[in-house]
């Protein structure tokens, strides 16, 4: 398949800027890939669609407050600075961009907060034209760093939203499975569950299992390859437990049930995992696989996903789930009825 199968018009979608207060109140479309059916439901009710044994993978990712204000030494320039990723927690070492790129070089102080209680880096690399990694100086348990970032920053909001953060964003930037901080942008498909419609799938018997997969800026990157094997992801932190490959290696071996992922981030990690025999292995590490079509999924037996935006990676990776064509008919489906689309959406469940 080639970038231009991906491309179609969003001035006409309905876009929001704010998600939903009743999470689990969102549009769900189910699809039916063996019998090509498509149903509209909400998803409060997508406890209907699972069965007992079925187990749901989550990423139990966190997003962190990404984005610091601050001035450059000397001069007093403002400066923006987008915290990427973590590189080495002991030294306090960050990938970071910086907005305008063009002013910092190596050497240089950036300092964030009030006059008294100023946090202070210095940029010790360039990485890109844009990019920079600085080391925060901060004498202190990395904890304490943590929660002085989290003070300071704003949340990462997707690139299309264009409302500025504000703080009740880092709360609702948020799924409830969130406990382990690292992402700067949140499993969208996970928005969706609260925690009284998770009490009510597992008492159907079914069990929720844990991932993490720390998603990076990269999913917002477009793909500029007109060839898609061609494409090359951002890689993003991933960990998988032996509880949870256990549990699903039980579950694909009893066949008749189901291992349904919870977003393109769990999927991509459960295949990620799949070792030669076709189950899956536990471990951490880096992952930059890119799923798109064709692709035989050896794990996903299920996928809640959202409508994401024409040439996304996530796009891809759905249309490798549901079948190009039939994907393609679920949009066409979702703009005549008014879906709400992107990261505050509704979503799908595709079977």
């Amino acid at each position: 398949m080639k970038l231009t199968d991906f491309k179609f018009e969003i001035d006409d979608l309905n876009i929001p800027e704010e998600p939903l207060k009743k999470r689990d109140s969102a549009k769900l479309m189910v699809l039916n890939r063996a019998e090509k059916t498509i149903e509209h439901t909400t998803f409060d009710k997508i406890h209907e669609y699972i069965n007992k044994d079925d187990v749901m993978i989550y990423n139990n990712t966190k997003v962190f407050p990404a984005r610091l204000n601050g001035k450059k030494e000397k001069t007093e320039a403002d400066i923006e600075v987008f915290l990427l990723r973590e590189l080495m927690p002991e030294n306090m070492l960050w990938d970071v961009l910086v907005e305008p790129a063009r002013k910092i070089r190596i050497g240089n102080k950036l300092y964030f907060g009030e006059e008294d209680e100023e946090l202070m880096a210095e940029v010790v690399d360039n990485t890109t034209s844009r990019g920079r990694t600085i080391r925060f100086l901060y004498e202190g348990p990395n904890q304490e760093l943590y929660n002085r970032l989290d003070e300071l920053g704003k949340m990462p909001l997707p690139p299309f939203i264009e409302r500025e953060p504000v703080e009740e964003d880092k709360e609702r930037y948020q799924t409830i499975f969130a406990t382990e901080r690292g992402a700067v942008a949140a499993p969208a498909a996970g928005m969706h569950f609260t925690e009284e419609l998770v009490e009510k799938i597992k008492k159907k018997g079914v069990e929720f299992l844990p991932t993490t997969l720390h998603i990076g800026w990269g999913i917002f990157r477009n793909v500029e390859v007109e060839d898609l094997t061609k494409h090359r992801m951002d890689s993003d932190n991933y960990f998988i437990s032996k509880d949870t490959s256990d549990k699903i290696n039980e579950t694909l071996k009893k066949k008749k049930n189901r291992v349904i992922a919870i977003g393109s981030s769990s999927c991509r990690t459960i295949e990620t995992s799949v070792m030669a025999s076709g189950m899956s292995k536990p471990g951490t590490g880096w992952t930059d696989k890119f799923i798109y079509p064709p692709y035989d999924f050896k794990i996903t037996e299920g996928l809640v996903i959202n409508f994401h935006q024409p040439e996304s990676t996530r796009l891809m990776l759905a249309a490798a789930f549901a079948g190009y064509d039939f994907l393609m008919e679920a949009y066409e489906e979702a703009k005549k009825n008014d879906y709400r689309m992107f990261a505050f959406g509704d979503a799908m469940l595709i079977l």
